[in-house]
């Protein structure tokens, strides 16, 4: 992990874990600049093109361009991370951490950290996220403890903990004060919406969003008018709310960002946009709110967790949930696993 002059030449990612010997790896960064030299080295003996920059590798050079030296996996990690893959994610951050010197120990630390800050906030998986963002917050030295605020606000909002997100948006804005370009307008503002209500909070929605798009910052352009759509919604404004989400959730699924558009489609599920007139055959058909519970409870999600996801208490998942075991013939949450995909469309 030293510091080596950046790499510039664009490379196509391959990490081939076959024929290869114990302890070593080959890995060859996606469209981005490496500071690793072997990985750099790597790269002349892989032949073929290019693959072209995208929203979501700018913004990974973004961060590495403010943190300064890091790993070349780093680069892969934040990649993972914002398309939700999991496996791969945690896979990555454990080679990371293992091939860490012991004064690298607290780096690597970091790094995964706000990379699994980033995957779980697009998981919905908030609690995780909190963890995560705030144990990059403990190191002082590197630059990403203002990125891991923006992470750690969103999720501690998410989950029902505004003091972790009023301290980490002082922090914020106190770090940010002298930024005057649109990326750090538009991210203090939008931190600062999520913990407000009313007309406060919205002139602060819409003047990030108006940063974002200014700045072409496409990537958190998305994610506040998918924060955004969420406040609508959560204000009955579902009409409003899905010209939020259907932008939010166009531009992830154009930049591959496959877990935040996930999440913009359960919002646009719970505003009832696919929806369809209800008849006699449709009758014992779940509703959207039912299917979106129904899909949770299936992948694992306890009621308080759903609740969060949906803004609702547990106790209306668990209303919901029942109507939804009368109408699938079942008894309890672990049947629904076996319940085939198209029981869960919507009515």
């Amino acid at each position: 992990m030293s510091s080596v002059a950046t790499y510039e030449r664009p490379t196509a990612v391959r990490l081939d874990y076959k024929n290869v010997a114990p302890r070593q790896l080959f890995i060859v960064i996606h469209a981005l600049p490496t500071t690793n030299r072997a990985a750099s080295a790597a790269f002349d003996h892989v032949p073929g093109p290019t693959a072209p920059s995208s929203p979501l590798t700018t913004e990974a050079e973004r961060i590495i361009g403010a943190i300064g030296c890091s790993p070349a996996l780093f680069a892969s990690l934040l990649l993972a991370a914002w398309r939700g893959k999991e496996a791969l994610a945690l896979e990555l951050t454990d080679t990371l951490i293992e091939a860490a010197t012991p004064e690298d120990a607290g780096r690597a630390t970091a790094l995964t950290g706000y990379a699994k800050a980033v995957l779980y906030n697009g998981l919905g998986r908030y609690r995780d996220a909190v963890v995560d963002a705030q144990r990059v917050c403990a190191y002082e030295e590197l630059g990403l403890r203002d990125w891991a605020r923006f992470e750690l606000v969103e999720a501690a909002t998410r989950c029902g903990d505004p003091a972790v997100a009023a301290a980490a948006l002082r922090e914020l804005e106190e770090r940010t004060a002298a930024g005057r370009d649109n990326s750090t307008l538009g991210v203090r503002a939008r931190s600062a919406a999520l913990l407000l209500e009313g007309t406060v909070a919205e002139a602060l929605y819409c003047e990030a969003i108006e940063r974002f798009r200014s700045g072409e910052n496409v990537v958190h352009l998305a994610r506040t008018q998918l924060v955004y759509g969420e406040w609508l919604r959560r204000e009955n404004r579902r009409v409003d709310a899905r010209e939020q989400l259907r932008a939010a959730y166009n531009a992830f699924s154009e930049v591959g960002a496959v877990a935040f558009a996930e999440r913009a489609t359960r919002e646009l599920l719970a505003t009832g946009e696919t929806a369809r007139r209800r008849t006699d055959d449709t009758r014992g058909a779940l509703t959207p709110q039912e299917a979106q519970i129904a899909r949770l409870a299936r992948d694992g999600f306890s009621n308080p967790e759903i609740g969060a996801h949906l803004f609702i208490s547990h106790r209306t998942v668990q209303y919901h949930l029942r109507k939804v075991f009368q109408k699938l013939e079942i008894t309890s949450r672990n049947q629904l696993g076996r319940i085939p995909a198209h029981k869960f469309g919507l009515a």
